[in-house]
């Protein structure tokens, strides 16, 4: 598939999901190798914490003791642990999400640097280490210019959020912030501009087809986060009515409710997760076949190719 290439607000749907029919399973695969360390460590303290619910706040349900005491006097007393943990949790998940968020942006740059043949992720990897110099200074001065634009973000959206028409528009103006940060992050990958150069040349391209592209990512985020919780409330919901059916029915002991409690907090929080990671990956695709869409109406780079190339041919 040609990225570069000028593309409608419906084109915007159906070339992604193209891009996903042609190259879904190489990308995916080199995705889950990708991140499938950080993902396994998450899951795995993910792991902890859920024991940690079910036996201390669930278990002091069970026992008849009030849920908050219970927690406060656990955390007193394994402090130091609640603590490393917690941090080893927050350093991971930084980091995990960082790989993962950057991931999709890497992914086509290479594909377009290889005309779309399979590339490995040795290769995908090498990228990475290039430009964690350029990683670290992209999140800074994310969060440096996120602080005003989330003041300005949460200011407008309660705006919206007043009437049910500028409720509905509150998915357009989520789509056009991330996307205005994903179209950064590839624009400055390309070398050709510094972080701050990069982040005007992103709002040159959202502003050059504002409603279509803001509009297209909003719908995508929108239905992603309908779908996640479609999908995650229903073994909740499931689990949640058996276990009570057992509780009224006078069934098993606490260690047994512990296990049922344990495992129907485990379904969900890994199907949430598999789930997260892979919407979240689509609507990042979506956001880059935005960029190069919007690039080439700029910039005519497949067409001046095109006629570079019918130049030389002569």
């Amino acid at each position: 598939m040609q990225l570069y290439k000028s593309r409608g607000f419906s084109d915007f749907f159906q070339d992604t999901f193209a891009f996903i029919n042609q190259n879904g399973k190489h990308f995916f695969k080199h995705y889950f190798i990708i991140n499938g360390v950080f993902l396994l460590i998450l899951i795995g303290i993910g792991y902890l914490f859920t024991k940690f619910y079910t036996n201390v706040v669930f278990g002091g349900f069970l026992g008849g003791n009030q849920s908050t005491t219970v927690l406060d006097n656990y955390i007193n007393d394994h402090l130091g642990l609640f603590i490393v943990i917690m941090l080893i949790f927050i350093f991971v998940a930084i980091i995990a999400a960082m790989v993962s968020y950057v991931f999709p942006a890497i992914y086509l740059k290479l594909y377009v640097a290889h005309d779309g043949y399979p590339f490995n992720s040795t290769q995908i990897i090498n990228v990475y280490k290039q430009n964690i110099g350029k990683l670290i200074i992209y999140l800074i001065c994310s969060m440096l210019l996120g602080i005003p634009l989330l003041i300005v973000f949460f200011v407008v959206a309660f705006i919206l959020a007043i009437t049910i028409i500028g409720l509905l528009a509150i998915p357009l103006l989520f789509g056009a912030f991330m996307l205005f940060y994903i179209m950064t992050l590839m624009e400055y990958l390309e070398h050709k501009r510094g972080i701050w150069e990069s982040f005007r040349y992103s709002w040159e391209l959202l502003k050059s087809k504002f409603w279509a592209a803001a509009g297209c990512v909003g719908l995508f985020y929108l239905i992603s986060y309908i779908i996640q919780n479609v999908i995650n409330i229903i073994p909740y919901l499931f689990g949640m009515a058996s276990l009570f059916t057992t509780i009224e029915t006078g069934g098993p002991g606490n260690d047994d409710l512990d296990t049922t409690m344990t495992i129907i907090l485990l379904a969900v929080f890994f199907l949430s997760f598999l789930v997260s990671a892979f919407l979240n990956t689509i609507v990042q695709l979506n956001q880059g076949i935005i960029f190069y869409s919007l690039k080439e109406d700029l910039e005519n780079i497949n067409t001046k190719s095109i006629i570079d190339q019918i130049g030389s041919g002569e």
